[in-house]
């Protein structure tokens, strides 16, 4: 039999010594391979780190990350350290690349290469049947697509899940992020856990939302790429509003009218990978995208469904059937759920349905990773059983 199983502790000790003891102490005689820490970003992440560090056993790894709020199985979180202590039939090998604003295609590509010459295995070797990565980015450097190239550039086979590294400080110009790799400390970086098992496992992903069937085209966008100037060949913002019944100045992220309530999302297959628009622009009526756009896209139009019901089946039904006696679940929960979940009062029952969820640790992502692409207002997670 082959299994990876997992034990949480989350402690609101803001010393890192005492932080650390207390994290520890919750383990007991648990013996980790890997330690996944999700740390508040208003934490002191260096001395977090030496100190974790320093109570791990031997031959331990350490991969994590500052988040914009912590989840166990027993809610979300504010302020706080959780980590996930993952052991049994697993080798892990993690690598860092830095430079993201500078050359994120580099990063990523180093970032992969490390973690497999850690493995002893060649990137174009990598069977998507024993071999899984988890990926956490500095997100604030907006370069996930980018990032993505270059640690599938020697196989596009390899699956990908995780999420940006974020801060929950609501001041966007004082917002910043840093990712941990056993002793070190790094901003402006990404990093890859790559997994090996024989064990079950799946990366998987959930959202609330419902297809409705309406279609748009991106027919303009500007030199960036990442804005809207034209859909369906008029001007982006009246566009969307008029597809909506909205005014323009609705539209925003978190208004009750708008992109939360009505995304748009790229289909994949069967698969509908969440790509909400940010903000309108209303100067010039284009909308900012947090993703990359084409010219001549085409997206689906969703609605909003039942928020904790939809997640709620996601555990028991959906994640069950994916992966055999699920043991274990790292959790990438996108800051614009939680956004949304606080605008509209749902915090409390989205928070209850992580009970119905396996043995779980997780972060709030700034935007997340699946399968190679870079999505949002989704739950992406990486899960692991035994059979």
């Amino acid at each position: 039999m082959a299994q990876v199983k997992m034990q949480t502790a989350r402690t609101s000790e803001k010393e890192p010594v005492a932080a650390a003891e207390d994290l520890l102490k919750q383990l007991g005689g648990f013996q980790p391979k890997l330690v996944m820490l999700f740390a508040s970003r208003e934490r002191d992440q260096s001395a977090l780190n030496r100190a974790v560090r320093e109570r791990l056993p031997k031959g331990c790894r350490l991969l994590g990350a500052t988040t914009a709020g912590e989840l166990d199985n027993t809610g979300i979180y504010s302020g706080q350290v959780v980590i996930g202590a993952l052991a049994g039939d697993f080798d892990v090998g993690l690598g860092m690349g830095v430079g993201l604003s500078s050359d994120a295609v580099s990063a990523g590509a180093t970032a992969i290469r490390k973690a497999c010459e850690e493995l002893g295995v060649r990137q174009a070797d990598l069977d998507p049947r024993k071999y899984v990565g988890l990926v956490i980015d500095d997100g604030f450097r907006y370069k996930k697509e980018e990032l993505l190239l270059g640690i599938l550039e020697k196989n596009q086979t390899l699956v990908l899940v995780g999420g940006g590294a974020s801060d929950d400080n609501r001041d966007m110009s004082k917002q910043s992020a840093q990712l941990h790799v056993d002793g070190e400390v790094a901003t402006d970086a990404v990093v890859v856990g790559l997994f090996r098992t024989n064990a079950p496992f799946a990366a998987l992903r959930s959202h609330w939302y419902i297809p409705t069937g309406e279609r748009m085209t991106i027919t303009k966008v500007d030199e960036t790429h990442t804005r809207a100037l034209e859909i369906d060949g008029k001007p982006a913002a009246l566009r969307y509003a008029d597809l909506l019944g909205c005014q323009p100045a609705e539209l925003e992220f978190g208004t009750p009218k708008g992109f939360a309530v009505r995304p748009t999302a790229l289909r994949v297959g069967r698969e509908y990978f969440i790509r909400a628009p940010w903000k309108p622009i209303l100067e010039d009526n284009s909308i900012l995208f947090a993703n990359l756009l084409e010219e001549g896209s085409e997206l689906e139009l969703m609605k909003i469904g039942d928020m904790a019901g939809m997640t709620k089946t996601f555990f028991t039904e959906e994640l069950p059937r994916r992966v055999h006696n699920p043991q274990a679940a790292l959790l990438f929960h996108c800051g614009g759920r939680m956004w949304y979940a606080s605008a509209t009062g749902k915090v409390p029952e989205l928070a209850q349905t992580l009970r119905s969820a396996p043995t779980a640790a997780g972060m709030n992502v700034h935007f997340e990773i699946y399968s190679g692409f870079h999505i949002n207002t989704t739950l992406t997670v990486l899960a692991f059983g035994s059979n």
